[in-house]
């Protein structure tokens, strides 16, 4: 079994002895190295102790919790975000399939986290991958623009992918399968609400309750035998009667769009 030598990095007192107090009723395989109430104090901790988990809070008074995301990176340790509810932030983090626990904390979604995070750590060969979805975020949050790239947990790993070279992505089951312009499809662990909520909404639409499309692969659209889309791989995709009125709106959007730029 792998020792978690972890910290926890929070302003707010409460939260600091609460996660503690937590990890140590609840999780056994987390040795608390330090505790840091800034991220200027978690770096001073780094540069003195092996530390291979960071409980990170986002938003603290005089710093954000993600300048010490190149810490975190140098020394190889995997981050668990510890956060109220932000919406950019978390679409952020779940984009890139981070950890993170929302205030207050669950006690079986902290179990779970620590549970990935020592299964991770098993799997040391996927570090780079990490560091890239930190490196993600980090762009992300450096910028608030809408999604660019995403990660996608499948298999034993993780694929990155830009969002534009996603053609559309349909429902199956409690999985779905994102398609690609380069004809590769790869199937995940997530439903199709989880990618509407991520997605950039000016360029993905849902034309039906198992398939969203990105607009930018639309090729034409007509009601010969029903309404359709077809997108520039040549296939057809049915929009329900529901969200034939949201997908013209988005179409007026996005052309409108194109002829500012």
């Amino acid at each position: 079994m792998i020792t978690l030598k972890a910290i926890i990095v929070d302003d707010e007192e409460f939260a600091r002895s609460s996660l503690f107090f937590l990890l140590q009723q609840n999780c056994p395989l987390v040795e608390i190295i330090g505790i840091a109430k800034s991220v200027t104090e978690a770096k001073e901790i780094l540069a003195h102790h092996p530390i291979n988990l960071i409980f990170l809070d986002i938003a603290m008074p005089g710093s954000n919790g993600f300048e010490l995301i190149p810490d975190a990176q140098k020394h190889h340790a995997a981050v668990i975000f510890t956060t109220a509810y932000d919406q950019y932030a978390l679409k952020a983090i779940k984009a890139n399939a981070l950890d993170y626990l929302l205030k207050p904390i669950d006690i079986d979604e902290l179990k779970t986290a620590v549970d990935k995070v020592s299964e991770h750590l098993k799997r040391y060969q996927h570090q780079n991958e990490s560091d890239e979805r930190m490196v993600n975020l980090a762009s992300s949050l450096s910028t608030k623009s809408e999604i660019k790239k995403l990660t996608l947990p499948y298999g034993q790993g993780f694929k990155m992918i830009d969002v534009d070279d996603i053609i559309y992505i349909e429902a199956d089951s409690n999985y779905s399968v994102v398609h690609f312009a380069d004809q590769d499809k790869i199937t995940v662990s997530k439903v199709l609400r989880e990618f509407e909520e991520l997605l950039p909404s000016d360029q993905f639409v849902r034309v039906h309750k198992s398939s969203i499309i990105n607009l930018n692969h639309l090729k034409e659209y007509n009601s010969k035998n029903g309404l359709q889309v077809f997108l520039k791989n040549g296939e057809s995709i049915n929009i329900s009667r529901r969200r034939a009125s949201d997908f013209f709106e988005k179409i007026k959007l996005f052309i409108k769009a194109g002829s500012d730029h």
